[in-house]
């Protein structure tokens, strides 16, 4: 493997050893193969590090933490150690389709920007359907924090950004690390700080190359609903949002954490909070009273009605994009 390969391919994880294998395989497997591969366990786990020896590639590294940090940490972690030009992340219960990196190199070769930010259009598959997010890319000027949050419709999914689709130059990455303890939001929180940045760029391809796996019996970080510590954290960073942003966030996002709890008070309280610091549009009221009249459940599948099908089945080994009505 070359001194300095292209690509650091940066995969946490921990207890999950079948899926990490699963990751890295893609990884290896991109039709691009000036890389290298970078997985930092997030604690000793030695189930882990058997399955990840036995793959037997020399441009596979493996990085044993002696104690936990979680994801953003592991990383940050995973950043310092690049030898690449540039860091791709990949979580470890995601895959890669085989041309994501050829994709992105193609397009951070036609920017004119000193740091381009690649990202790409991902397959959302869940038990019920498969939809690609995002569904709009975002448009000439548009303010970036509006296009993460604002949306066209009554479901999530219009502009979008997920850790998996992520390629940034190496020296981005260490000059703007992930936000380590925070459990929700991490590559929003990243992606709004990034861009502010001199000499960036956000880009995205067009078409679908990661396989975002939202397996509704496993455990994940996005399941879990910290109203209170997601609130303070976007109240700490109004800074990074537009007022119509805010707004937007805090009726969707904030609101979804909150409505399991059924608590009066929250409703009031957000809805306070996105009219004293932000400019709601009718969409965001509307957006709110869903989330907190219909059964998370009875929500999830209307969304797949409206924005999912279930195509052929799609694996690592057939790159055609989704198409999505």
């Amino acid at each position: 493997m070359p001194a300095q390969p292209d690509v650091t391919v940066v995969i946490p994880t921990c207890g999950r050893p079948h899926l990490a294998v699963r990751a890295v395989g893609s990884a290896l497997a991109q039709t691009h193969r000036d890389l290298e591969v970078v997985v930092v366990v997030d604690g000793p786990d030695a189930d882990t590090t058997e399955a990840l020896a036995a793959i037997g590639d020399d441009r596979l590294r493996v990085i044993v933490l002696p104690e936990r940090g979680r994801a953003p940490n592991a990383r940050n972690v995973g950043a310092r150690a690049a030898h690449g030009r540039f860091v791709a992340l990949l979580d470890d219960d995601d895959e890669w389709l085989p041309n994501k990196i050829e994709v992105q190199l193609a397009l951070a070769a036609g920017s004119r920007a000193e740091f381009p930010i690649v990202a790409t259009r991902l397959i959302n598959r869940t038990p019920r359907a498969d939809s690609v997010m995002p569904r709009r890319l975002p448009g000439p000027g548009e303010p970036l924090s509006e296009y993460f949050t604002v949306r066209r419709g009554l479901f999530y999914g219009d502009g979008f950004i997920q850790t998996s689709t992520i390629m940034v130059p190496a020296e981005l990455l260490r000059r703007v690390p992930f936000t380590v303890g925070l459990r929700r939001q991490q590559e929003l929180d990243w992606a709004l700080r990034a861009v502010r940045e001199d000499g960036v760029e956000l880009l995205y391809a067009e078409e679908p190359l990661v396989l975002w796996h939202q397996d509704e019996d496993r455990d994940r970080i996005s399941l879990h609903n910290p109203y209170d510590e997601q609130l303070g954290w976007l109240r700490d960073n109004r800074h990074l949002f537009t007022p119509r942003a805010y707004a937007a966030f805090t009726l969707s996002v904030i609101s979804s954490m909150a409505a399991p709890g059924r608590q009066g008070r929250h409703f009031r309280e957000l809805l306070a909070e996105a009219r004293r610091h932000g400019r709601p549009g009718t969409l965001d009221y509307l957006t709110h009273l869903q989330i907190w009249a219909l059964p998370p459940a009875l929500r999830a599948r209307l969304r797949d009605l409206v924005v999912g099908r279930r195509p052929e089945p799609q694996t690592t080994d057939s790159p055609e994009p989704v198409d999505v009505a």
